[in-house]
Parts: structure tokens; sequence; C-alpha cells
């Protein structure tokens, strides 16, 4: 966006309804994906991995559980950190 320009009140809304809600984003996602990647093969597989590596760090999940589950591409262990996460800044 330009400098000095501002968001309407409608747009200012719709954006802290998005950040209010970003844990919830994040959630549902990650539950799509483990659906998605006990279904996906291949070079579609591997970006569903990559993808499920960004929005884990968006979480508060332990790192070597998820490095592990990442690397050996364990859709069960992802699954269960997914269903265990919690989220950065959550009360």
């Amino acid at each position: 966006m330009a400098k000095g320009q501002e968001y309407s009140s409608y747009q200012r809304k719709v954006i802290n309804r998005y950040y209010d809600n970003i844990d919830t984003i994040t959630l549902t996602k990650l539950q799509e994906l483990v659906s998605d990647l006990y279904l996906a093969e291949g070079k579609k597989a591997e970006s569903l991995w990559k993808k499920a590596e960004g929005l884990l760090a968006k979480t508060d999940a332990r790192g070597s559980d998820v490095r592990t589950a990442i690397e050996k591409r364990d859709v069960k262990k992802f699954a269960e950190i997914v269903s265990g996460a919690n989220f950065k800044g959550r009360k």
C-alpha cells in the first residue's frame, strides 16, 4: 500500500477479525493438510509437507517432534501434533 494511505472502516474491521481468528484459521489449514497428506503422492506430497512445516512454525509445537514428523514424512505423527497444537500468543 502507498505511504499515508488509510483503510476504510469496513477494511479495518475485516483485518481485525482476521487477526482475532488467526489461530483458528491456522488450525483449520493444518487439519485440512492432514487429510490431503494421507491422499497425496509425489511432488504434491512434497509441496504439502513444506506448507505443513511453515504452518507448524506458527504453533508452539515442540521442534523435535515436528522435525521428526517432517523428515520421516509420518502423517500419523503429524496428525498427533496438529491435534495437540497450541498457538503462539494464545491466552
